[in-house]
């Protein structure tokens, strides 16, 4: 199973960016998929999470700025990502498994039983 990120790039505060991440190897019709961003020497923190059933999760930080969809049809989900602000400078990664999306912000069911994207940077400048 392989996860594959794109879309990150360099921004200016207050623009957009739309991240991708294709799956292959695996058809996620079930199960969580989820967005994380992490920065040098920092813990990776949940972002959004998209379940099957189409409920989304968020964190509070991103809330009214980020959106997760998901396309069962091409195995992907994405992240479309406004207002950005220098805050959000991270490298975002994927994941995604076979379980619903209870802890969702929690890297460590992720690292148990699903998989990770190599991760793609974004940076925000003021």
């Amino acid at each position: 199973v392989q996860l594959m990120e794109s879309g990150g790039g360099s921004v200016q505060a207050g623009g957009s960016l739309r991240l991708s991440c294709i799956v292959s190897g695996y058809t996620y019709n079930s199960g969580c998929m989820a967005w994380f961003r992490q920065l040098p020497a920092k813990e990776r923190e949940g972002v959004a999470s998209s379940d099957s059933d189409g409920s989304t999760n968020y964190a509070d930080s991103v809330k009214g700025r980020f959106t997760i969809s998901r396309d069962g049809a091409k195995n992907s989900v994405y992240l479309q990502m406004n207002s950005l602000k220098p805050e959000d400078t991270a490298t975002y990664y994927c994941a995604a498994d076979g379980l619903g999306c209870g802890s969702w912000d929690s890297p460590s069911r992720f690292a148990r039983d699903g998989y990770w994207g190599q991760g793609t940077q974004v940076t925000v400048s003021s």
